[in-house]
């Protein structure tokens, strides 16, 4: 849980400063601080609105964090306003959270849809239980998609299932659904109640939150002990989690049952290894340890059944493209010779490598950077230094290849309205903006368009020729830079080398601002898509807002393991 955004306060508590700091991450996540907002977007609503079933954390009556799920019928979820969730749900008697839903009690959310593997965090309070939850939301931000495993869903119709079990360890048949449970979530604590000087001297807030955790299967492994061992991998670089346990160790752990709706809830204190010298993951960074307090087994509490999705497409490399000097293309096609399923402009491809020497399947999410309508996929990859499945692709795969995928997914695509549109990209954050042009030049969309992008330099600008060749064939005179077209473009360089020709390689010297955007003349009531680097991001949409642009207007894509 963390301290609510404002021009004199940082986003995150004092303990998760600390998991930031001992992270090495403290720089990069104070930047991102603006991604928490004291509302829902309206993306984040649908979403919600969407769901089957919301994750919860929240205290029992002696404070204790536990987890549950909160399931309904279709549209038991609605918005009513940005500040508001509500839900005709209840808890059953059973849970450990039944009588801890009152007025005023803090609760943690987490909206999580397994089949397209999107999340977003909610933290807020209960404002009232009268015929219908309803949440005050104080903070709503996403999440990355790494580490969810995808399943479809369906509701089964209720049955007579054995009272739930209540003790104070794990039984033998519990500790078996652990070691081969792939997901699971956790529920964590921050109870602040005093000043915190380097918050501006602001009072610190309090609440819980709700979080994910997934691996493959036998990533949580109970030790003789009867304790839990989880590891914990590189993330959105929040440290929610990790810095409330630091500063409270009570912990919650909700492993679900899918095939049968069992839930087995627990709460207990958790220990965290910020330097794991023996690890059966390659991937962890830290380890944690959880010691169980209390158990309640509860079969069947849930009426919906989770099955793991169908057998991953099958795909081909039919080409390799180096786009410049860390990035290169890949072109995809179906293995078998068939149709491609189709996607929206801005979405990405989730895809499953067999990396040598890695425990498990490597999965990764990486934008579509080519033409939806184009038959076939492109990824265009950034080989990063310590990247585990940039690496391998980059140095070892190669045409003839073949590589298994999901569905393309996401919600980071074109508004279908006729308001303006700036698209702003920062590095590899083009791949997305590139697939947008491709579809407003295909569709002849007669909205005004800016391309905005930013590279360190030539050897670093990938596409250029082919964004010049778009923005021409919306008709646009790129030499001149005069707009005869609705697509216009403006090309930053924030390090250019001695032969990179201003005028004619780049339109300007340095890194894109909010100023600079502004003065495109496209208007506060534009649609502002930016993707790039988390600072990027967060300070190019602080500065936007403060310009005038209103936060509705301006939606963002990350990328990285901050993403």
């Amino acid at each position: 849980m963390t301290e609510t955004t404002s021009a004199h306060t940082t986003p995150f508590h004092a303990g998760e400063r600390e998991a930031q700091r001992r992270a090495g991450v403290a720089r990069q996540a104070a930047a991102s601080g603006s991604f928490i907002r004291d509302y829902m977007p309206e993306q984040h609503r649908e979403f919600f609105s969407s769901l089957p079933f919301l994750v919860m954390a929240a205290g029992d009556d002696e404070g204790r964090p536990w987890v549950t799920l909160l399931e309904g019928e279709e549209g038991f979820i609605d918005t009513p306003n940005a500040r508001t969730l509500a839900m005709t749900a209840s808890l059953g008697r059973d849970d450990p959270l039944a009588s801890a839903l009152h007025a005023g009690a803090d609760v943690g959310l987490l909206g999580i849809e397994l089949a397209t593997r999107r999340r977003n965090r909610l933290n807020g309070a209960v404002r009232s239980t009268d015929g219908c939850l309803m949440l005050e939301v104080q903070q709503s931000f996403g999440n990355c998609p790494q580490y969810i495993h995808e399943r479809e869903w369906q509701r089964v119709a209720p049955v007579t299932v054995p009272e739930a079990t209540v003790s104070e360890a794990l039984d033998a048949g519990q500790r078996a659904r652990i070691e081969t449970a792939d997901t699971f979530f956790i529920g964590s604590a921050f109870a602040g109640n005093e000043t915190d000087e380097a918050a501006g001297g602001v009072p610190r807030s309090r609440g819980y939150d709700a979080s994910h955790r997934g691996g493959e299967p036998g990533f949580v492994r109970v030790t003789e002990r009867g304790t839990l061992q989880f590891p914990d991998y590189p993330g959105n670089n929040f440290f929610n989690t990790l810095g409330n346990l630091i500063r409270d160790p009570r912990v919650g752990l909700a492993f679900v049952d899918f095939e049968t709706g069992g839930l087995l809830q627990m709460t207990g204190r958790a220990c965290i290894d910020w330097a794991p010298q023996q690890t059966h993951d390659p991937n962890a960074k830290r380890l944690i340890e959880v010691t169980v307090e209390q158990v309640v087994d509860r079969p069947g509490a849930l009426s919906l059944r989770w099955w793991q999705a169908q057998a991953p497409l099958q795909l081909k490399v039919v080409d390799r493209v180096v786009e410049s000097d860390r990035i290169t293309s890949f072109y995809l096609a179906d293995a078998g010779g068939g149709a491609l399923p189709s996607f929206q402009a801005g979405q990405y491809l989730p895809i499953e490598l067999d990396v040598p020497g890695q425990p498990g399947l490597v999965r990764r999410s990486y934008s579509l950077s080519g033409a939806p309508q184009g038959g076939g996929w492109r990824l265009s990859i950034k080989r990063e230094e310590h990247g585990i499945a940039s690496r391998f692709l980059h140095d070892t795969v190669t045409i003839g290849d073949r590589i298994a995928a999901r569905p393309p997914s996401g919600d980071f695509v074109l508004p279908r309205d006729s308001r303006p549109v700036v698209l702003v990209s920062a590095g590899v954050g083009i791949t997305p903006m590139l697939s947008m042009l491709h579809a407003l030049v295909a569709e002849r969309d007669a909205r005004p368009v800016w391309f905005v992008h930013g590279a360190r330099n030539g050897a670093a600008h990938a596409f250029r020729e082919e964004v010049e060749a778009l923005v021409a064939a919306s008709g646009e005179t790129t030499a001149a830079k005069t707009a005869t077209g609705p697509i216009k473009h403006r090309i930053f360089y924030s390090a250019p080398e001695a032969n990179d020709r201003p005028g004619e390689d780049y339109d300007a010297e340095g890194r894109i601002t909010a100023e600079a955007l502004l003065a495109l003349g496209a208007g506060s009531e534009s649609h502002y898509l930016l993707c790039g680097p988390a600072r990027f991001l967060a300070e190019l949409s602080a500065d936007l807002e403060a310009g005038g642009v209103p936060s509705e207007c301006i939606e963002f894509e990350t990328f990285g393991p901050a993403g």
